[in-house]
């Protein structure tokens, strides 16, 4: 029996849940970390918090809704779901107090700086004035107190519903009366006093709107004492449920939308201070098997994002231009001349979105081209792209959109957009009922001379020009005839459940891409006992699916050499003794989100290597991303673009040392502190353009070569 198959799972394994927040803790920490500017650290304290709002609403929901129905189901790492949540519990509750000192300290800081955020004893004088002004006109119209009584029973919450609640006292007749204030999502969480520019000498003054209603509060119940009062926030199950049976996918999603608003209350989040007998009554009412959280802070930590658009560049990130790649300049701008005349990938953000859009716009305008096919997982609310299919229906092509309504968040927008297409006369398909489509595809065939070619696209990231901005893709075009092919089998297997008969190069899940990494992990195997090298390099956002894990343990065991660059969830244990000794896993986590999906294979020689394999894909390694995802996984041949992704991101990667931390054996992610040997990733591909897209440039004026150290 394999070393292996004789652990018991919790010593090959991580928790999934306690991995994802572990990364979160590792967002809070950047909130902390003096390299970035004040406001930025503001950032990533309310990302955290958002974060946490959108995993409790997803995946402590599915915990709660296994346990309501008894299941007997069990961790990858062995943990029952009583354990898990009992686990996931204690760590958010560190994670949460964790974020109220970091909130209390920055806004200590940015006291100093210029931005106050004001307490109810602050508010005297002018700002008073003002402000009760600015309740009486802009805040009390719109509240709409609720008496507690038999005669007015409790209210539904909203998801993310914060309220406040108060026994109150009528003055003539000393009769206790109870109310219930929702505060609308309508309402701003911040007022900010007018002040013009802030600075030190000039500070910008913020209230909270739960500050200014408590201050005004006689104004909201004339003529009642108030005898207490305190804040609640609820989270409720936003999962998205729906039969796979039904007869109209679009309806189903409709009603299940509506559903979701009314989800039962996951977490409950309320002030620590808030007295007995209100705190009972909201338990009561409310939390049923929800977990109760009391914080001693700020509610909704995601709110203190309203803070971060106050105008100081100088307490932001220094304003960043994308590039656009100067090889498609030098065609005169014409996207398909310079993909025909050599693959390009396109690093994004550092290289600007704005090239997808010109592939497409101009794809709408030629007259040369005759069918469009696209993928649409995630677009945006202000989508470009949208926009470039509907002028190519317009213009009489035929225009194929696969609009997936199961993209978690964006199902709503999707289902606008579905109806905009079709109007505009695309073809708009779902993809099937109980598989997202997650792959990023967009395919263009265009008549050139006596016939067709295709251009392909196909990106690690959505197609969404503001995720594009600062989460860190790549887009790779090519004019390859075998991956156009591979492409329209692709197509006509979400549009026509045509399974594709044979591929000549993508791989793709639900079917192969799983067995197609192991295939090339068992490769490294046999390179090392061949006596060649065997390495792998592999960046992703998760690493989840125990065969593949399984099988990295089994190559580490035969002595290849494992690079994991793993931004978020990482349940692969490294650098245990026996297991995983040649397996190393970092996290990268800094002023852009690490999206992109690359994996390398040393192919019998060490890494980088031109004849190294590379490929980049849409998909992580997870289950679902293997079994109930449409995903792709795409070689990369031509040596300019394998260089960039290989000797150039790759590389960059493994030496960043100012952004990253290091997985230990036990669970601990520890920050790497080399200060012999500063890199950032991020500042790197800000100041230096990528190998593929500079064209003539790129022998006139060669790029720094990054060179790895043996201890990397």
């Amino acid at each position: 029996m394999s070393l292996i198959a004789q652990l018991p799972l919790n010593e090959r394994f991580f928790n999934r849940e306690l991995s994802w927040l572990s990364f979160n803790h590792r967002v809070l920490e950047e909130a902390g970390n003096k390299v970035h500017p004040l406001l930025e650290r503001l950032r990533f304290l309310s990302i955290s918090g958002n974060n946490l709002d959108e995993f409790f609403m997803v995946r402590v929901a599915g915990l709660k809704g296994q346990q309501l129905q008894s299941l007997n189901a069990y961790s990858n790492d062995g943990m029952t779901i009583g354990q898990q949540l009992a686990a996931l519990t204690e760590s958010t509750r560190e994670l949460m107090a964790s974020q109220q000192e970091c909130w209390l300290s920055l806004r200590e800081e940015m006291k100093t700086v210029g931005i106050q955020v004001l307490n109810i004893d602050e508010i005297n004088g002018e700002d008073a004035e003002i402000l009760e002004n600015h309740f009486r006109e802009q805040v009390f119209p719109v509240l709409t107190p609720q008496a507690l009584d038999p005669a007015h029973p409790f209210p539904f919450i909203p998801n993310k519903g914060f309220s406040l609640v108060f026994d109150l006292v009528r003055q003539v007749d000393k009769i206790p009366v109870r109310e219930l204030l929702m505060i609308p999502s309508t309402l701003p969480r911040f007022i900010r006093l007018p002040s013009g520019a802030s600075s030190p000498q000039n500070p910008a003054r913020y209230v909270a709107i739960e500050t200014l209603i408590r201050r005004f509060v006689s104004i909201l119940f004339p003529g009642f004492d108030v005898i207490s009062h305190g804040a609640f926030r609820l989270i409720r199950d936003s999962d998205i449920e729906f039969q796979e049976e039904a007869e109209d996918l679009v309806l189903s999603f409709h009603s299940a939308l509506k559903m979701r608003r009314k989800g039962r209350v996951i977490q409950l989040e309320m002030e620590k201070d808030m007295p007995p007998d209100l705190e009972k009554l909201v338990c009561d009412e409310i939390s049923g098997d929800a977990i109760l959280f009391q914080s001693s802070g700020f509610l909704a930590i995601s709110d203190l994002s309203r803070m971060v658009e106050e105008e100081r560049p100088d307490l932001k990130f220094a304003p960043f231009t994308p590039r656009f790649p100067e090889r498609i300049m030098e065609y005169g701008g014409d996207c398909f001349a310079a993909i025909r005349a050599k693959d390009i990938i396109v690093h994004h953000p550092y290289e600007t979105f704005d090239v997808v859009l010109a592939f497409l716009q101009q794809a709408a305008a030629d007259p040369d081209v005759v069918a469009i096919k696209q993928t649409l997982y995630r677009a945006g609310k202000q989508s470009a792209v949208i926009r470039s299919l509907v002028d190519a229906a317009d213009a009489g092509k035929s225009v194929t959109a696969l609009v997936e309504l199961k993209a978690r968040f964006d199902e709503e927008q999707n289902l606008k957009w579905a109806t905009q297409l079709e109007r505009a006369g695309v073809q708009v398909v779902y993809g099937f009922i109980d598989w997202k489509t997650h792959a990023k595809v967009s395919m263009v065939v265009r008549r050139e001379g006596n016939s067709y070619r295709t251009y392909c696209h196909f990106g690690t990231g959505n197609y969404h020009p503001v995720t594009a901005r600062i989460y860190t893709d790549l887009s790779f075009f090519t004019a390859d005839q075998r991956a156009g092919r591979d492409a329209a089998q692709l197509f006509n297997y979400v549009t026509g459940y045509v399974e594709p008969p044979h591929l000549e190069m993508l791989s793709l899940s639900p079917h192969g891409l799983r067995d197609k990494l192991q295939k090339l992990i068992d490769a490294e195997i046999e390179h090392v006992k061949a006596g060649r090298p065997g390495v792998i390099w592999a960046k992703l956002n998760s690493v989840v699916d125990p065969a593949i894990i399984e099988s990295l343990y089994r190559a580490s065991q035969a002595g290849v050499h494992i690079d994991l660059i793993v931004r978020g969830i990482c349940c692969l244990r490294p650098q245990v003794p026996g297991l995983s000794d040649n397996i190393r896993v970092k996290s990268i986590v800094g002023r852009f989100l690490e999206h992109s999906r690359i994996v390398c294979f040393g192919n019998g020689h060490g890494l980088p290597h031109k004849d190294a394999l590379v490929f980049i894909s849409s998909a992580d390694w997870m289950q679902r991303n293997f079994d109930r995802r449409v995903e792709t996984l795409v070689p990369i041949e031509n040596p300019t673009v394998h260089a960039q992704i290989l000797d150039q991101i790759m590389v960059a990667n493994l030496l960043d040392s100012e952004q990253s931390w290091r997985l230990l054996p036990d669970g601990r992610y520890e920050r790497i502190k080399d200060p012999e040997h500063l890199f950032n990733l991020h500042h790197y591909f800000m100041t230096n353009p990528s190998l593929s897209g500079r064209g003539t440039a790129l022998i006139e004026n060669k790029i720094p070569k990054l060179q790895l150290r043996e201890e990397i």
